[in-house]
């Protein structure tokens, strides 16, 4: 693989995102928990209105972590959240408010797994450390061959290649090839700066093999109950579990649904499992402003259904 071709390739077209247009490590670390399971569009306006709120690590940690999940609305994977805040906790506690700046060191705060780890590390503190994730694998398949490479497998390639002098810049420049030129379909191998060594580029749209993946099919009644003053009955949930800490009506797979009037049913995908959701509609008391408190994608769709914004 020719690193000084596909360098240089990057430093010409990478996207002048805001976390490489004016850098720190908050900022990059608040990137890399974005764009874990949101896609770049919506990172980049996330990424904005948070850190315009908590440009420090102190001032989100100085805030509650209700106030971060309602800024998180519309994400999700609300865990995120609630680990974000947490590791702002755990910075100013155990560490005086400054970002550890090695990959031990980061591994250890919540929310922050192997590929976060090595990705900060490597981009905002210059550390030799490899990253891994979904493009790099498909990319070490296809200079490879291989149809489906283990992550030890993918991790001693990323370990082999990785250019220690430029550890950040590498890792994003292996990430922006398989976004924008060696995607999973539709892979634009004229365009790409290493095709030369592709031992996989004659089939590269079959590599790597998908992996198979059964999404599960979950039902839920919901009932939505209206005040005197056309506000919704909203609960908080638990902190563990499903939209966990988000607020929402109740709803529940055995909830009895008797003198409700059904709505309709709406279907809502997640990562491993599909939701269908038959909503009804009741009388009730106390209701919630649902713009004053932190609701999920879902909730917020079953409030519209039932003509509550």
């Amino acid at each position: 693989m020719n690193q000084e071709a596909l360098l240089s390739w990057y430093r010409r077209i990478q996207r002048p995102l805001p976390w490489r247009l004016e850098p720190s490590p908050w900022s990059i670390l608040l990137s890399e928990i974005l764009l874990q399971q949101t896609q770049m569009e919506r990172g980049i306006a996330y990424h904005a209105k948070l850190l315009k709120r908590f440009p420090t690590i102190q001032s989100m940690a100085e805030s509650s972590v209700d106030e971060v999940l309602q800024l998180w609305q519309g994400a999700g994977y609300y865990s995120r959240a609630r680990r974000l805040h947490a590791l702002a906790l755990d910075v100013m506690e155990l560490h005086g408010g400054v970002l550890p700046n090695d990959y031990e060191g980061l591994l250890q705060l919540p929310g922050i797994g192997p590929y976060t780890a090595a990705a900060i590390a490597s981009i905002a503190f210059m550390q030799p450390v490899a990253c891994v994730d979904g493009n790099i694998r498909r990319v070490m398949a296809r200079q490879t061959n291989q149809e489906q490479p283990s992550m030890k497998q993918v991790q001693s390639f990323a370990d082999t290649h990785l250019v220690s002098k430029s550890p950040g810049d590498w890792n994003q420049a292996m990430m922006e090839l398989g976004a924008l030129v060696c995607r999973p379909r539709n892979p634009s191998c004229e365009d790409c700066p290493i095709a030369n060594s592709c031992k996989g580029r004659l089939r590269a749209h079959q590599l790597p093999l998908p992996r198979k993946s059964k999404k599960r099919i979950v039902e839920y009644n919901c009932i939505v109950r209206i005040d005197s003053e056309g506000l919704p009955e909203l609960h908080q949930r638990p902190n563990t579990g499903l939209f966990a800490g988000l607020w929402g009506p109740e709803m529940a797979s055995d909830l009895k649904t008797t003198n409700c009037e059904f709505l309709g049913t709406i279907r809502h995908h997640l990562s491993h499992r599909e939701m269908v959701v038959s909503v009804w509609k009741s009388d009730g008391t106390n209701g919630t402003d649902p713009n004053a408190v932190a609701l999920s994608t879902l909730d917020r769709r079953i409030l519209e259904l039932v003509g509550v914004s």
